[in-house]
C-alpha cells in the first residue's frame, strides 16, 4: 500500500504529509472529498494547521485520492481504533512501550507476547506503529494488570528490543 501512495505523491511532499496524517489518525475521505472520522467531518483548515500546510494542499490531496480508485478504496475503509495507552493507568491497566532496534524485524511482537503470557499477564491491546509511516515506530502493549520488574528485565533481554518503558 505504502509504495502506491509514495509513487502517487513522490513529487508532492506537502500532500504526502497530509496522507501520513490521514493514515496515522485513521481518517477517511468521503464521496464529497471531505476528511471524516465515521460521519464526523473534520475541517481541512484544522488538518492543514496541524501539519503546517495550506488548506488547499488538503483539498487537492483529497481530490487526488478520489480520482484514484485504489487510493479511494484505502481511504474509504481505513478506521480509527480506541487507543488505551493514555487512559490505561486510570483503568487499572498496565502499559509497556517497546522501542525496537529494527522495527521491520520479524517476530518481535510474538516474542513480546510470549514473554508477557509467561509472566501470567493478559494482553488487552497491542498497537504496533507502521515503520514506514511513523518516524519512531514503537510497540505498545496494554496489559490487564501492572507490569512487574521481572517482566521488564525479561523484555529488555529480548532480541530486537532497544528499550522498554512501563507505566
Amino acid at each position: 500500500m505504502w509504495s502506491v501512495i509514495q509513487e502517487k505523491f513522490k513529487n508532492h511532499p506537502a500532500q504526502e504529509k497530509v496522507i501520513r496524517l490521514l493514515l496515522e489518525r485513521g481518517f477517511q475521505i468521503n464521496e464529497k472529498g471531505r476528511v471524516v472520522s465515521g460521519k464526523i467531518e473534520i475541517a481541512h483548515t484544522q488538518i492543514a494547521h496541524e501539519i503546517g500546510v495550506d488548506r488547499r494542499v488538503v483539498d487537492s490531496t483529497c481530490e487526488t485520492i478520489l480520482e484514484d480508485e485504489r487510493l479511494m478504496q484505502i481511504f474509504r475503509k481505513v478506521r480509527t481504533i480506541p487507543f488505551l495507552r493514555d487512559v490505561a493507568p486510570q483503568l487499572g491497566l498496565g502499559v509497556i512501550i517497546i522501542m525496537p532496534d529494527n522495527a521491520a524485524r520479524k517476530g518481535l511482537l510474538g516474542n513480546i507476547a510470549t514473554a508477557v503470557a509467561e509472566h501470567g499477564i493478559s494482553i488487552r491491546q497491542a498497537v504496533s506503529d507502521d515503520p514506514i509511516i511513523s518516524e519512531n515506530p514503537r510497540l505498545t502493549i496494554i496489559t490487564d494488570s501492572k507490569v512487574s520488574g521481572e517482566l521488564v528485565n525479561t523484555l529488555t533481554k529480548t532480541k530486537g528490543v532497544q528499550s522498554v518503558t512501563v507505566y
